[in-house]
């Protein structure tokens, strides 16, 4: 029996919306949401990255980015620096990277969970046809 690709793209949909309200619940004792985790995440991977670059990596809007950018820099998560010309870039703080590692075990906790039934192989397969999948046509 074959699944239809409405079901293939409801069982991911259902996987990420399960993910995200584990984690979400999973990292509220440390104060933060998946979003700004994740946040902290792509600051680590890529620093001085703009606000826009960080709502492209967390799938936000600018607007909604910037505001989340704020709360961050006003809880001492996150500081802005001075980039060339009029750019402003974003560097996590030492206090902003002790969360990340602490959300990091929560999240992994979160994918271990589901993820970690698989196989190792069975997982390199999944990201692979997830990545395959999400090429830009």
């Amino acid at each position: 029996m074959s699944s239809s690709l409405q079901q293939v793209g409801l069982a991911v949909k259902r996987l990420q919306w399960q993910h995200h309200r584990k984690a979400n619940r999973r990292l509220a004792p440390l104060g933060l949401s998946l979003v700004q985790w994740d946040t902290l995440r792509h600051l680590h991977a890529i620093p001085g990255a703009s606000l826009h670059r960080l709502a492209e990596l967390t799938f936000q809007t600018d607007q909604s980015m910037g505001e989340l950018a704020r709360r961050m820099v006003d809880r001492g998560l996150i500081e802005r620096i001075e980039g060339p010309g009029r750019k402003v870039q974003h560097q996590l703080t030492p206090a902003g990277d002790e969360l990340r590692l602490a959300g990091a075990e929560a999240v992994d906790g979160v994918l271990a969970e589901s993820l970690g039934r698989l196989s190792a192989g069975e997982r390199e397969t999944l990201h692979e046809l997830l990545l395959k999948a999400a090429e830009p046509q």
